[in-house]
Parts: structure tokens; sequence; C-alpha cells
């Protein structure tokens, strides 16, 4: 039976989807706690493009993985941080009901889509949350990784807190072999430099030369 060609969005659902995605833009403008190669405090929404880059270039060495299931979790993951904020990592507590106010964040900012497209976001972010799937799982694990890469490659300032990152998400990293492989080399990184010594190979290369540290909480 062939497939009913698609008919296209009503006028109405066009409008929401193009005012949800200008809501989407205050990701832009989220800041988080990682510092550039220059010193500059990155947004939410460059820590989820380089995220969405790995997974692209791990993709070959992740053949049980959907790339496209992935990706669009990772696109939606943080999203919800366009209301709430990013809370660096060593300040976060258990709470029962954290990840119920960064859903309910992502529901708000989203609501004017069309009903089925928001539940299809809602369902890749339940998916990353609940690590209910091979892909919301690895999502997780990138997520940690990319946050201590920027950790090593940023210039951060004095007294900055690398070791925290040693036991910083562990779990989820542990979740699949390439990310294992990934998190022994960043740990070793890591490791050097908590102890002062030359930290990811670029640095002092002249590579993404360096802006004098501004003092920042440690975290994510």
């Amino acid at each position: 039976m062939d497939t009913p060609p698609h008919q296209g969005m009503t006028e109405a659902e066009l409008h929401g989807v193009l005012d949800a995605l200008r809501s989407a833009e205050a990701l832009k403008q989220t800041l988080r706690n990682s510092r550039t190669s220059s010193g500059r405090v990155e947004s939410t929404a460059e820590h989820t493009w380089r995220l969405c880059l790995m997974a692209m270039l791990l993709a070959p060495d992740l053949p049980d993985i959907d790339l496209g299931r992935l990706l669009r979790i990772l696109v939606v993951h943080d999203l919800g941080e366009a209301i709430g904020g990013d809370i660096p990592a060593p300040d976060q507590t258990p709470q029962a009901d954290k990840a119920a106010r960064e859903r309910a964040d992502l529901a708000s900012l989203l609501a004017p889509l069309p009903p089925d497209r928001l539940a299809g976001i809602l369902a890749l972010w339940d998916e990353y949350e609940t690590g209910s799937s091979p892909e919301g799982r690895v999502a997780k694990g990138l997520d940690k990784l990319e946050t201590i890469l920027q950790h090593n490659q940023g210039t951060n300032p004095p007294g900055f807190d690398y070791a925290f990152n040693l036991g910083y998400g562990r779990p989820h990293t542990d979740a699949h072999p390439v990310l294992s492989q990934i998190r022994t080399v960043l740990d070793a990184e890591t490791a050097a430099r908590a102890e002062g010594g030359r930290g990811w190979p670029g640095e002092g290369s002249g590579r993404g030369s360096a802006a004098p540290p501004v003092p920042h909480p440690r975290g994510a």
C-alpha cells in the first residue's frame, strides 16, 4: 500500500514550531561553568554542539548504537536549561524533584509545538534521564566525557578542582567499552593537570591560545 503524500503543516503548527525555535534560542545565552581554551565561559548550546560532534566522530566505533536516535537525544538533553539554567556538578545534590523540574522546563519551553512533536521530544529526554535504551546510556556517558574534555582543555583559574573529575560520572562512562577507552585517556590528562603538569596534547603548542584565567566556581 502506497504511503499517502505528506500534507505539510497547518499554519498554526508552523507558527508553533517557529515559536519553539525562538524559545530555544535562549540556550545560546545559557552559560555553564566550563571555560574554553581562550578563557571564555561556554554556553550550554556550545557544549551540546561538541557533544553531537563527538557522537558523529565515534559512530564507526558504536555499530550497536542508532546514531540518528543518539543525536536526537543529545540535541534535547539539556534544552530545559534554557529556563532553569545549568547547575555545576559539584553543586548538585540528590533531589527527588530535580528531574521533574527539568522535564517541566523542557515542556514549558517547547509548549508551542504540536502535541505529537512535543511528546516525541519528551520521550527522548526520558530516555536520556532513565537510561532506558543503549542510546540513552551512551548519551549520558558522552555528556560526562565532553565535560571532562572541556575542563582539561579550558583555561581555568588557579585552584581549579581537576581531582573532582577523576570520579565524575564514572558509572555512565563505564557503560560502553568505547566510552571507557576515552575515559582512560582523559583521566591521564586530568591527573596531569591536577599535578600541575602538561595536560591535553595541544597545551602549550600555540593552538587555542589562552587568555588570562578568570575565577569561576568549579563544575560542569
